[in-house]
């Protein structure tokens, strides 16, 4: 890591004063890494959309799936992280390097606060690398410079875009940042995606108010798109099977899963 990367840079932007995702989404899944106004903020939006703690949760179970699968099944050892949140128990790198010692990790985040958790995303097996690099996904061509410290961009990357790109609002960019980051990977390569949707047959129309609130009191914006929309995110690549459903029933090991208002999905570049 250079001296921009380390954990330690960047506390100056820090803004306890106003709600920010990572610490919300650390509070909905039952994490200390927050304050008060997160707690409050995460409290009227739990209120507004009360199964935003069950997307919390069914989005890190996907994670963990999904990762496994890639590991265990699809040989990946090579995972680029991109919106990577706070740290909490089996991270990328953690569920990686228990089925295959030697994966390589790559995280990237532009929340101050996650920054200065970033030590504990460090902590690799021998066998393989951790790395941590602040930047903006709205910035995929600075990732992938930097990003190819750590990783061997000719071989097969896994690129986990989980929650991230529903904080780009425009829907083209949104698309163009997901292209290019995979015409920077080579053919095995995957796109690990999960994004909230307002569709009502997944119960997603409660997003719709609590993502007025959300914009109005908290920070960063966000939004939530139709499957057809995040469908477009995919244009090109082969999707793995049960292909973009919700994301506690990717692969979930039960017919029983409840759906929640957040898709998930597996795809690889041929």
């Amino acid at each position: 890591m250079s001296e921009n990367d380390s954990p330690t840079a960047g506390p100056a932007r820090l803004d306890t004063s106003v709600a920010h995702n990572a610490r919300v989404w650390n509070y909905w899944v039952g994490g200390k890494d927050n304050y008060e106004i997160d707690q409050r903020v995460g409290e009227h939006v739990a209120s507004m959309f009360p199964v935003i703690r069950a997307v919390a949760r069914a989005d890190r179970d996907f994670l963990a799936r999904a990762v496994r699968f890639l590991a265990a099944e699809r040989g990946i050892r090579q995972y680029l992280d991109v919106g990577t949140g706070l740290p909490t128990v089996d991270n990328t790198h953690e569920i990686a390097q228990r089925i295959a010692p030697e994966s390589r990790i790559v995280y990237v985040d532009n929340d101050p606060i996650v920054l200065t958790h970033a030590r504990s995303l460090l902590t690799s097996a021998p066998e393989g690398a951790t790395d941590y690099i602040d930047a903006d996904v709205r910035d995929p061509d600075a990732i992938v410079e930097r990003a190819a410290g750590t990783l061997d961009l000719s071989q097969p990357v896994a690129v986990m875009m989980l929650g991230i790109l529903n904080f780009v609002t425009d829907t083209d960019e949104a698309r163009d940042i997901v292209r290019r980051l995979m015409a920077a990977v080579p053919a095995g390569s995957h796109l690990v995606l999960t994004h909230p949707t307002y569709d009502a047959e997944v119960g997603g129309e409660g997003n719709i108010a609590a993502m007025e609130f959300w914009n109005a009191n908290a920070t960063p914006p966000i939004t939530a798109r139709s499957r057809t929309e995040i469908a477009g995110f995919l244009a090109g690549l082969e999707l793995v099977e049960p292909g973009l459903v919700p994301c506690s029933q990717w692969r979930a090991g039960s017919d029983s899963a409840a759906a929640v208002p957040q898709f998930g999905v597996v795809a690889v570049k041929r």
